[in-house]
């Protein structure tokens, strides 16, 4: 199993939320436990909807033997001969028709699979895609999944720092769900030592990435021109740069945006902070879509998620592509087993 070390036991399993059940992220689990061989996919369970798994392999044309169990151990008994589903919620398996049932199974889920990762149940968490909207209709209050497991975790959500990550580049938004119009009053030099503080502890924690190196990208066109194009680099991206060299972190910056994701620039940098959403997404999903990564990083325990969504035009028609959940799940386990070798040298 990912994550076993000489002479120690297996780590537990991965627990997977479902996320809604009218997307495609049952039948992505289905088609990644087919694949789960070649594609060396570390053992995971899924949090509820046995009938729903079984519905969604049937309808992509996948033979899975789904076995119900009641504790995240049995998992990892039973994972090369059937999908493990804890059994607790289901509802019935509706593709591309979102309702309040699966919104409410999808909360469960994810409600679930978190407490069982903080309890150490589970090694870490893989979230499936959720409909936020849907969501808000059950009770559910958070921007986002991220900020739900930060909460579960106590740990604040300004703290919990969200990364795409792909086989081409890592990328850290600096502000994340705000208007654009917004994003010039919102960065700080506070804010941008905090994100970055945190994304470099975690690429040396979960990634093994001794010193790590951030490019830092600007916010306005050819990075503001010395004040012609705006003065947020002077005033607020270089300052922070500057702290964090002081710091001992290997900050370059600001770069201009337009060209910081060019091949040779990439190879330049382990990871870049974007001042906003889309200048850190846009590029992640352009390189690495079918094999995107959205991890959270400053947490207690790993958390993962596909960088895609419900997709629910293509739900139930075998066309939605596994490959950003089978990346999910083996990021997971290896930042997993980063960790418990970390902490049998430590103890």
């Amino acid at each position: 199993m990912i994550g076993a070390v000489s002479d120690s036991p297996p780590l537990p399993p991965l627990a997977v939320s479902l996320g809604d059940p009218a997307g495609v992220g049952p039948e992505l689990l289905a088609a990644v436990w087919v694949s789960r061989v070649p594609r060396r996919v570390p053992c995971f369970f899924a949090v509820g909807g046995a009938r729903l798994l079984r519905e969604a392999a049937r309808q992509r044309g996948l033979d899975v033997p789904i076995r119900e169990i009641a504790h995240p151990q049995e998992a990892t008994a039973c994972f090369d001969r059937a999908l493990p589903v804890l059994a607790e919620f289901d509802v019935a398996y509706a593709p591309g028709k979102p309702c309040h049932q699966g919104a409410e199974l999808a909360l469960a889920s994810l409600t679930q699979a978190t407490r069982l990762a903080i309890a150490g149940a589970a090694s870490g968490v893989v979230t499936g895609p959720i409909a936020k909207s849907l969501l808000a209709q059950v009770g559910f209050a958070h921007p986002g999944q991220t900020e739900f497991v930060a909460e579960a975790c106590g740990v604040a959500a300004e703290d919990a720092v969200m990364m795409l990550a792909g086989p081409s580049l890592r990328t850290v938004p600096i502000t994340v769900h705000i208007a654009l119009g917004r994003v010039p009053q919102a960065i700080s030099v506070e804010l941008i030592l905090r994100r970055a503080r945190i994304a470099a502890a975690a690429l040396t924690r979960d990634f093994g990435i001794a010193a790590p190196r951030l490019a830092v990208a600007a916010l306005n066109p050819h990075a503001g021109e010395d004040g012609r194009m705006g003065e947020e680099e002077i005033a607020i991206i270089a300052p922070a740069i500057a702290q964090l060299r002081a710091e001992g972190i290997a900050a370059t910056g600001p770069h201009a945006a337009d060209a910081l994701f060019a091949p040779r620039a990439r190879g330049s940098y382990d990871l870049a902070l974007c001042m906003y959403h889309d200048q850190a997404l846009i590029p992640l999903k352009t390189l690495d879509f079918d094999a995107g990564v959205n991890v959270t990083l400053g947490l207690p325990i790993i958390r993962t998620s596909p960088d895609h969504g419900t997709a629910f035009g293509i739900a139930g028609q075998g066309l939605a592509d596994s490959g950003a959940t089978i990346a999910a799940l083996r990021m997971a386990g290896e930042c997993a087993a980063r960790r418990a070798t970390a902490h049998e040298f430590t103890a």
